[in-house]
């Protein structure tokens, strides 16, 4: 990330890099009944492959022993992790972004509006309860191993597949939903790789593909409440974490 001063005092939990964006401390925020996530052990971020010296001294000044990659296959290895040396474990946890190929048909045949991208976003995040499990099941599985901490997930931008990984795990940690929210759209401050993304588009169609927007991440979890009841069953039946290791992962990241 490029220089970011005016955002860090509303947004305490980012850690600057030069090569990368969106890399905050999950850590933090307060829970509803009161005990704080603890900081320094679960960053989100933007992808990992532009990071500079200085950014490696940084991931290892902060300890990271795993990053897991929410990305696709293919997108993954277009642009690899620019980690050697800091010692971090990278783990799979593959979620394809079909998403992308509809937006690159309707701008190739001249539909794309803001209407229709939304639209798109909009059932891409709805897919991620009910078609995504396996990826993000990886990732809470390794999130609940202490030996895995501190810990980065990722995607490209750090926004949608991130986005509401971020989401899920402060809503099971009992972050309340504004804050939840908050954290989700602090994206549009500190993502800096929408810069120069689909020039040919008008200005509210590109918004509507790059921007975090709350309407995508409430279906997302319209879904989770509607299909599995909630944020806790749905971690229980979609991935596997029954309420011992819900309590596990509450016991390490809470304090206070």
């Amino acid at each position: 990330m490029h220089s970011q001063a005016t955002p860090l005092p509303t947004a305490p939990h980012v850690v600057p890099l030069e090569g990368g964006s969106n890399f905050r401390d999950l850590g933090g925020y307060r829970t509803a009944d009161g005990h704080v996530v603890r900081r320094g052990a679960v960053f989100r971020s933007a992808h990992l492959g532009n990071l500079t010296d200085a950014d490696r001294a940084a991931l290892g000044r902060l300890g990271v022993r795993t990053i897991v990659d929410l990305r696709g296959v293919a997108e993954a290895a277009e642009t690899p992790h620019r980690v050697d040396g800091t010692g971090a474990r990278i783990v799979g946890a593959h979620i394809e972004p079909g998403v992308g190929e509809k937006i690159r048909g309707a701008v190739a045949d001249g539909s794309a509006s803001p209407h229709l991208m939304m639209q798109f976003l909009t059932d891409h995040y709805r897919d991620y309860p009910r078609r995504c499990a396996p990826g993000f099941r990886t990732l809470f599985t390794t999130l609940g191993d202490g030996t895995h901490r501190p810990l980065v997930f990722h995607c490209t931008a750090g926004k949608d597949r991130t986005g509401f990984a971020s989401a899920l795990l402060l809503s099971l940690l009992g972050v309340p939903w504004e804050t939840v929210m908050d954290d989700y759209l602090r994206t549009n401050e500190l993502w800096t790789g929408h810069v120069g993304r689909f020039p040919e588009l008008d200005i509210d169609t590109r918004a509507a593909i790059v921007e975090a927007r709350t309407p995508y991440l409430e279906a997302a979890f319209e879904v989770v409440r509607a299909d599995f009841g909630g944020p806790e069953p749905f971690a229980e039946r979609a991935l596997g974490l029954d309420a011992a290791a819900r309590a596990r992962i509450r016991a390490d990241l809470l304090e206070g």
